[in-house]
């Protein structure tokens, strides 16, 4: 027996009349302005749609954004919620749930992230390849059903981030690839606990986007997710860190993020 479907989606049916979405985005911090990107939009708030979080975290918006992109039918989630604001590291689930029961098959997360590699500073945007949690619960906690046990191996599927490298050469831009390393927040991380993600294999730390990879890949959806790095993590440069620097830094990369993407949706192969 199916499970029913989330709440969201009724309300979504009921302002929505377009083509199924396909891929799904989540935009994290700075993010916000592909949003603005989708050809006749619908825009419905997340205060509109039962079960999805309330942000509280200046860049992120709370809407959700249903129209087209390029070639591509998309659900864009202008916000997102952390385990920082909501002591919760499921508080993704409702929304993830409902994307995927409008139809998505792809999610694309975007974050702003600290990066532990010198040579890859503010500005830049990185290709996650895959993450490191010792720090959260995981989201499925409490969970029911042999699909909890979610398999994490291509969790950044593969496939999806060769297309992704592809259009960035075809574009010239740079686009690296790392791992991404997941920190409770909302302090930003001591130079030590740095130096111990360096030490673990991590090139980038964040506080977000782990939680909505479980979740999708426990839904089927095929995920990939990029980061916009703002800052070099604590202790690789002189001074403090700041969200202000973290809203201020993201522009750049965020740019190029949105230009990437953009090509990607407009591409004659779907996603």
């Amino acid at each position: 027996m199916s499970a029913p479907p989330p709440p969201a989606a009724a309300a979504i049916a009921a302002r929505y009349h377009g083509p199924a979405p396909r891929v799904a985005l989540i935009l994290g911090s700075g993010l916000g302005a592909l949003a603005d990107a989708v050809a006749a939009p619908t825009v419905i708030a997340y205060d509109d749609l039962p079960g999805f979080p309330r942000p509280t975290v200046e860049g992120h918006g709370g809407r959700l954004v249903l129209g087209r992109i390029g070639r591509s039918d998309v659900a864009v989630l202008a916000g997102r919620g952390h385990f920082y604001e909501h002591g919760r590291a499921d508080i993704m689930a409702p929304a993830i749930d409902t994307i995927a029961a409008l139809g998505c098959r792809t999610l694309i997360l975007t974050n702003a992230a600290g990066s532990l590699r010198p040579a890859i500073g503010p500005g830049a945007a990185v290709l996650i390849s895959d993450h490191i949690n010792l720090a959260l619960p995981g989201p499925l906690v409490g969970s029911t059903g042999n699909d909890r046990f979610v398999d994490l191996v291509d969790a950044y599927d593969p496939g999806l981030r060769r297309r992704l490298g592809a259009t960035a050469r075809r574009l010239g831009l740079d686009l690296p690839e790392g791992v991404y390393m997941l920190f409770p927040g909302p302090n930003f991380e001591t130079p030590a606990e740095i130096r111990a993600a360096r030490l673990l294999g991590a090139d980038l730390v964040g506080m977000s986007t782990v939680p909505e990879v479980v979740l999708a890949r426990r839904r089927g959806l095929t995920v990939a997710a990029l980061s916009v790095v703002t800052n070099l993590g604590a202790g690789m440069v002189a001074g403090g860190l700041s969200h202000a620097d973290t809203l201020s830094r993201s522009a750049t990369g965020a740019a190029l993020v949105q230009r990437l993407l953009t090509a990607l949706l407009d591409e004659e192969t779907p996603l």
